[in-house]
Protein backbone atom coordinates (compact mmCIF):
# COMPACT_ATOMS: atom_id res chain seq x y z
CA UNK A 1 0.00 0.00 0.00
CA UNK A 2 1.44 3.37 -0.99
CA UNK A 3 1.21 6.59 1.01
CA UNK A 4 -1.80 7.86 -0.98
CA UNK A 5 -3.78 4.71 -0.22
CA UNK A 6 -2.86 4.86 3.49
CA UNK A 7 -4.06 8.46 3.84
CA UNK A 8 -7.37 7.55 2.18
CA UNK A 9 -7.85 4.42 4.31
CA UNK A 10 -7.00 6.15 7.59
CA UNK A 11 -9.25 9.14 6.84
CA UNK A 12 -12.18 6.84 6.12
CA UNK A 13 -11.51 4.77 9.26
CA UNK A 14 -11.87 7.95 11.30
CA UNK A 15 -15.02 8.93 9.38
CA UNK A 16 -13.57 12.24 8.16
CA UNK A 17 -14.20 13.96 4.86
CA UNK A 18 -11.32 15.38 2.87
CA UNK A 19 -12.37 18.84 4.02
CA UNK A 20 -12.33 17.82 7.71
CA UNK A 21 -8.87 16.29 7.39
CA UNK A 22 -7.65 19.37 5.54
CA UNK A 23 -8.90 21.57 8.41
CA UNK A 24 -6.95 19.58 10.98
CA UNK A 25 -3.77 19.76 8.88
CA UNK A 26 -4.15 23.43 7.97
CA UNK A 27 -4.25 22.81 4.21
CA UNK A 28 -6.89 23.06 1.48
CA UNK A 29 -9.25 20.22 0.55
CA UNK A 30 -7.62 20.21 -2.92
CA UNK A 31 -4.25 19.43 -1.31
CA UNK A 32 -5.69 16.37 0.45
CA UNK A 33 -7.35 15.30 -2.81
CA UNK A 34 -4.00 15.49 -4.60
CA UNK A 35 -2.31 13.42 -1.88
CA UNK A 36 -4.96 10.73 -2.12
CA UNK A 37 -4.80 10.61 -5.92
CA UNK A 38 -0.97 10.32 -5.72
CA UNK A 39 -0.51 13.43 -7.85
CA UNK A 40 1.34 15.19 -5.00
CA UNK A 41 3.17 14.26 -1.80
CA UNK A 42 2.70 15.89 1.61
CA UNK A 43 5.76 17.51 3.15
CA UNK A 44 7.41 16.06 6.24
CA UNK A 45 5.63 18.51 8.57
CA UNK A 46 2.25 17.25 7.34
CA UNK A 47 3.44 13.63 7.59
CA UNK A 48 4.30 14.20 11.26
CA UNK A 49 0.94 15.89 11.89
CA UNK A 50 -0.93 13.01 10.23
CA UNK A 51 0.93 10.45 12.34
CA UNK A 52 -0.36 12.28 15.42
CA UNK A 53 -3.99 12.70 14.40
CA UNK A 54 -4.25 9.20 12.90
CA UNK A 55 -2.33 7.76 15.90
CA UNK A 56 0.08 5.79 13.73
CA UNK A 57 3.84 5.95 13.41
CA UNK A 58 5.59 7.87 10.67
CA UNK A 59 7.31 4.58 9.88
CA UNK A 60 3.93 3.06 9.05
CA UNK A 61 3.10 5.96 6.72
CA UNK A 62 6.45 5.96 4.96
CA UNK A 63 7.85 2.42 5.15
CA UNK A 64 6.68 1.58 1.61
CA UNK A 65 7.84 4.96 0.33
CA UNK A 66 11.15 5.70 2.00
CA UNK A 67 14.18 3.66 1.10
CA UNK A 68 17.37 5.07 2.54
CA UNK A 69 20.53 3.98 0.76
CA UNK A 70 23.95 4.17 2.31
CA UNK A 71 26.17 5.97 -0.17
CA UNK A 72 29.89 6.07 0.45
CA UNK A 73 31.97 8.38 -1.72
CA UNK A 74 35.69 7.94 -1.79
CA UNK A 75 37.89 11.01 -2.00
CA UNK A 76 39.00 10.10 -5.50
CA UNK A 77 35.51 9.48 -6.91
CA UNK A 78 34.33 11.49 -9.89
CA UNK A 79 31.56 13.88 -8.70
CA UNK A 80 29.59 13.01 -11.85
CA UNK A 81 29.29 9.46 -10.52
CA UNK A 82 27.69 10.51 -7.20
CA UNK A 83 24.17 9.30 -6.51
CA UNK A 84 21.55 11.86 -7.47
CA UNK A 85 18.18 12.33 -5.78
CA UNK A 86 15.23 12.26 -8.18
CA UNK A 87 12.20 14.34 -7.23
CA UNK A 88 8.57 13.63 -8.09
CA UNK A 89 8.64 16.44 -10.64
CA UNK A 90 11.71 14.98 -12.39
CA UNK A 91 10.25 11.47 -12.37
CA UNK A 92 6.91 12.61 -13.81
CA UNK A 93 8.67 14.72 -16.45
CA UNK A 94 10.78 11.72 -17.52
CA UNK A 95 7.77 9.40 -17.77
CA UNK A 96 5.68 11.95 -19.71
CA UNK A 97 8.50 12.70 -22.15
CA UNK A 98 9.03 9.00 -22.83
CA UNK A 99 5.30 8.55 -23.42
CA UNK A 100 5.18 11.53 -25.82
CA UNK A 101 8.13 10.15 -27.78
CA UNK A 102 6.71 6.60 -27.92
CA UNK A 103 5.00 7.02 -31.30
CA UNK A 104 8.08 8.57 -32.88
CA UNK A 105 10.35 5.85 -31.47
CA UNK A 106 8.03 3.06 -32.58
CA UNK A 107 7.69 4.42 -36.13
CA UNK A 108 11.46 4.88 -36.30
CA UNK A 109 12.24 1.25 -35.46
CA UNK A 110 9.45 0.01 -37.75
CA UNK A 111 11.00 2.06 -40.59
CA UNK A 112 14.33 0.27 -40.11
CA UNK A 113 12.56 -3.09 -40.38
CA UNK A 114 10.54 -2.06 -43.45
CA UNK A 115 13.38 -0.30 -45.34
CA UNK A 116 14.23 -3.35 -47.53
CA UNK A 117 10.57 -3.90 -48.56
CA UNK A 118 10.63 -1.61 -51.66
CA UNK A 119 13.94 -3.11 -52.80
CA UNK A 120 12.68 -6.68 -52.40
CA UNK A 121 9.41 -5.89 -54.16
CA UNK A 122 11.01 -4.06 -57.11
CA UNK A 123 13.68 -6.75 -57.53
CA UNK A 124 10.98 -9.45 -57.69
CA UNK A 125 8.72 -7.41 -59.97
CA UNK A 126 11.56 -6.74 -62.44
CA UNK A 127 11.93 -10.49 -63.02
CA UNK A 128 8.30 -10.91 -64.12
CA UNK A 129 7.50 -11.32 -67.79
CA UNK A 130 6.24 -8.01 -69.13
CA UNK A 131 7.68 -5.96 -66.30
CA UNK A 132 8.04 -2.30 -67.23
CA UNK A 133 11.30 -1.83 -65.38
CA UNK A 134 14.72 -3.40 -65.85
CA UNK A 135 16.45 -5.33 -63.09
CA UNK A 136 19.18 -2.68 -62.91
CA UNK A 137 16.68 0.16 -62.57
CA UNK A 138 14.68 -1.80 -59.99
CA UNK A 139 17.83 -2.41 -57.93
CA UNK A 140 18.82 1.24 -58.20
CA UNK A 141 15.41 2.60 -57.18
CA UNK A 142 15.14 0.05 -54.39
CA UNK A 143 18.56 0.96 -52.96
CA UNK A 144 17.77 4.69 -53.17
CA UNK A 145 14.50 4.14 -51.29
CA UNK A 146 16.23 1.97 -48.70
CA UNK A 147 18.94 4.57 -48.08
CA UNK A 148 16.39 7.40 -47.84
CA UNK A 149 14.33 5.50 -45.26
CA UNK A 150 17.43 4.58 -43.25
CA UNK A 151 18.72 8.16 -43.46
CA UNK A 152 15.45 9.70 -42.25
CA UNK A 153 15.06 7.08 -39.50
CA UNK A 154 18.63 7.70 -38.33
CA UNK A 155 18.09 11.47 -38.15
CA UNK A 156 14.92 10.92 -36.12
CA UNK A 157 16.78 8.51 -33.82
CA UNK A 158 19.56 11.06 -33.25
CA UNK A 159 17.06 13.84 -32.51
CA UNK A 160 15.14 11.62 -30.09
CA UNK A 161 18.39 10.67 -28.38
CA UNK A 162 19.43 14.31 -27.99
CA UNK A 163 16.10 15.12 -26.33
CA UNK A 164 16.74 12.45 -23.70
CA UNK A 165 20.41 13.24 -23.00
CA UNK A 166 19.60 14.98 -19.71
CA UNK A 167 18.21 11.69 -18.39
CA UNK A 168 21.27 9.55 -19.16
CA UNK A 169 22.10 9.35 -15.45
CA UNK A 170 18.85 7.41 -14.94
CA UNK A 171 19.90 4.68 -17.36
CA UNK A 172 23.27 4.42 -15.59
CA UNK A 173 21.47 3.85 -12.28
CA UNK A 174 23.32 6.63 -10.43
CA UNK A 175 20.25 7.90 -8.60
CA UNK A 176 17.75 7.24 -5.84
CA UNK A 177 14.14 8.34 -5.59
CA UNK A 178 13.11 10.87 -3.00
CA UNK A 179 10.56 9.76 -0.41
CA UNK A 180 7.12 9.06 -1.81
CA UNK A 181 8.25 8.99 -5.43
CA UNK A 182 8.60 5.21 -5.68
CA UNK A 183 4.97 4.65 -4.70
CA UNK A 184 3.69 7.10 -7.30
CA UNK A 185 5.90 5.60 -10.01
CA UNK A 186 4.59 2.14 -9.14
CA UNK A 187 1.04 3.43 -9.39
CA UNK A 188 1.79 4.90 -12.85
CA UNK A 189 3.26 1.56 -13.89
CA UNK A 190 0.13 -0.28 -12.72
CA UNK A 191 -2.07 2.12 -14.74
CA UNK A 192 -0.07 1.32 -17.88
CA UNK A 193 0.06 -2.43 -17.21
CA UNK A 194 -3.15 -3.32 -19.08
CA UNK A 195 -2.22 -1.51 -22.28
CA UNK A 196 1.36 -2.74 -22.16
CA UNK A 197 0.43 -6.39 -21.68
CA UNK A 198 -2.20 -6.28 -24.43
CA UNK A 199 0.21 -4.70 -26.92
CA UNK A 200 3.04 -7.02 -25.88
CA UNK A 201 0.79 -10.05 -26.41
CA UNK A 202 -0.37 -8.75 -29.80
CA UNK A 203 3.19 -7.91 -30.82
CA UNK A 204 4.41 -11.37 -29.80
CA UNK A 205 1.59 -13.02 -31.74
CA UNK A 206 2.39 -11.03 -34.91
CA UNK A 207 6.10 -11.86 -34.68
CA UNK A 208 5.32 -15.57 -34.22
CA UNK A 209 2.93 -15.77 -37.18
CA UNK A 210 5.12 -13.57 -39.41
CA UNK A 211 6.61 -16.70 -40.99
CA UNK A 212 3.16 -18.04 -41.98
CA UNK A 213 3.20 -16.27 -45.42
CA UNK A 214 6.49 -18.03 -46.21
CA UNK A 215 5.00 -21.45 -45.40
CA UNK A 216 1.84 -20.68 -47.39
CA UNK A 217 4.01 -19.77 -50.35
CA UNK A 218 5.85 -23.11 -50.09
CA UNK A 219 2.50 -24.94 -49.89
CA UNK A 220 0.63 -23.27 -52.77
CA UNK A 221 3.02 -21.19 -54.91
CA UNK A 222 6.34 -22.98 -54.64
CA UNK A 223 7.22 -22.32 -58.30
CA UNK A 224 6.15 -18.67 -58.21
CA UNK A 225 9.19 -16.53 -57.37
CA UNK A 226 7.15 -13.33 -57.12
CA UNK A 227 4.87 -14.98 -54.55
CA UNK A 228 8.02 -15.62 -52.52
CA UNK A 229 8.92 -11.94 -52.77
CA UNK A 230 5.46 -10.86 -51.59
CA UNK A 231 5.55 -13.35 -48.71
CA UNK A 232 8.87 -11.91 -47.49
CA UNK A 233 7.46 -8.38 -47.65
CA UNK A 234 4.41 -9.48 -45.65
CA UNK A 235 6.72 -11.15 -43.12
CA UNK A 236 8.63 -7.89 -42.63
CA UNK A 237 5.38 -5.92 -42.37
CA UNK A 238 4.03 -8.23 -39.64
CA UNK A 239 7.29 -8.02 -37.71
CA UNK A 240 7.32 -4.22 -38.07
CA UNK A 241 3.77 -3.93 -36.72
CA UNK A 242 4.61 -6.28 -33.84
CA UNK A 243 7.73 -4.33 -32.91
CA UNK A 244 5.79 -1.06 -33.25
CA UNK A 245 3.29 -2.28 -30.65
CA UNK A 246 6.09 -3.36 -28.30
CA UNK A 247 7.77 0.03 -28.41
CA UNK A 248 4.68 2.23 -28.54
CA UNK A 249 3.23 0.65 -25.39
CA UNK A 250 6.59 -0.04 -23.77
CA UNK A 251 8.16 3.43 -23.62
CA UNK A 252 6.12 4.62 -20.64
CA UNK A 253 6.34 1.19 -18.99
CA UNK A 254 10.09 1.18 -19.59
CA UNK A 255 10.43 4.65 -18.05
CA UNK A 256 8.85 3.32 -14.85
CA UNK A 257 11.18 0.31 -14.89
CA UNK A 258 14.19 2.62 -15.27
CA UNK A 259 13.09 4.69 -12.28
CA UNK A 260 12.36 1.59 -10.20
CA UNK A 261 15.48 -0.21 -11.52
CA UNK A 262 13.48 -3.31 -12.34
CA UNK A 263 13.38 -5.79 -15.23
CA UNK A 264 16.11 -5.14 -17.78
CA UNK A 265 17.20 -2.02 -15.87
CA UNK A 266 18.53 -3.75 -12.76
CA UNK A 267 22.29 -3.21 -12.23
CA UNK A 268 22.92 -6.83 -13.25
CA UNK A 269 21.02 -6.51 -16.55
CA UNK A 270 22.62 -3.14 -17.31
CA UNK A 271 26.03 -4.78 -17.13
CA UNK A 272 24.98 -7.21 -19.87
CA UNK A 273 23.76 -4.59 -22.34
CA UNK A 274 27.10 -3.83 -24.05
CA UNK A 275 27.50 -7.54 -24.88
CA UNK A 276 24.13 -7.70 -26.63
CA UNK A 277 24.57 -4.39 -28.44
CA UNK A 278 27.70 -5.88 -30.04
CA UNK A 279 25.88 -9.16 -30.71
CA UNK A 280 22.95 -7.60 -32.57
CA UNK A 281 25.21 -5.21 -34.52
CA UNK A 282 27.22 -8.22 -35.75
CA UNK A 283 24.04 -10.13 -36.67
CA UNK A 284 22.68 -7.12 -38.59
CA UNK A 285 25.96 -6.68 -40.47
CA UNK A 286 25.98 -10.38 -41.43
CA UNK A 287 22.34 -10.22 -42.58
CA UNK A 288 22.82 -7.14 -44.74
CA UNK A 289 26.13 -8.38 -46.15
CA UNK A 290 24.75 -11.77 -47.22
CA UNK A 291 21.48 -10.27 -48.49
CA UNK A 292 23.12 -7.61 -50.66
CA UNK A 293 25.66 -10.08 -52.04
CA UNK A 294 23.09 -12.75 -52.96
CA UNK A 295 19.89 -10.67 -53.30
CA UNK A 296 18.08 -13.70 -51.90
CA UNK A 297 16.09 -11.75 -49.31
CA UNK A 298 13.39 -14.42 -49.34
CA UNK A 299 15.96 -16.82 -47.84
CA UNK A 300 18.25 -14.66 -45.70
CA UNK A 301 15.40 -13.75 -43.29
CA UNK A 302 16.08 -17.08 -41.58
CA UNK A 303 19.05 -15.37 -39.87
CA UNK A 304 16.69 -13.53 -37.48
CA UNK A 305 14.88 -16.47 -35.83
CA UNK A 306 18.23 -18.29 -35.60
CA UNK A 307 19.82 -15.20 -34.02
CA UNK A 308 16.94 -14.95 -31.56
CA UNK A 309 17.44 -18.54 -30.39
CA UNK A 310 21.21 -18.07 -30.26
CA UNK A 311 20.74 -14.89 -28.19
CA UNK A 312 19.20 -17.01 -25.42
CA UNK A 313 22.24 -19.30 -25.46
CA UNK A 314 24.62 -16.31 -25.44
CA UNK A 315 22.76 -14.81 -22.46
CA UNK A 316 22.97 -18.09 -20.53
CA UNK A 317 26.69 -18.50 -21.26
CA UNK A 318 27.35 -14.88 -20.29
CA UNK A 319 25.43 -15.30 -17.01
CA UNK A 320 27.37 -18.49 -16.16
CA UNK A 321 30.64 -16.72 -16.94
CA UNK A 322 29.80 -13.82 -14.62
CA UNK A 323 28.86 -16.19 -11.81
CA UNK A 324 32.14 -18.09 -12.20
CA UNK A 325 34.06 -14.80 -12.10
CA UNK A 326 32.30 -13.81 -8.85
CA UNK A 327 33.26 -17.14 -7.25
CA UNK A 328 36.88 -16.67 -8.30
CA UNK A 329 36.92 -13.10 -6.96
Amino acid sequence: MILADKITALRRQHGWSQEELAGQLGVSRQAVSKWESASAIPDLERILKMSQIFEVSTDYLLKEELEEAEVSVSSGEDPAECVRNVSLEEANEFIEKKKRMALSQALDVAAYILCPVPLIFLAGYAELDGARISEEAAAGLGCITLLLIVGIATVVAILNGSRMEKYEYLKKGNFRLQYGVEGIVRKSKEEMAGTYRTCAAAGTFLCIISAVPIFLMFCFWEDNDFAGVISVDILLLLVAVGVFLFIWAGEGWGACQILLQEGEFTPEEQARKPVFKIYWCVITAIYLGISFLTFEWHKTWIIWPCAGVLAGAVKTIERMWRRSRRKID
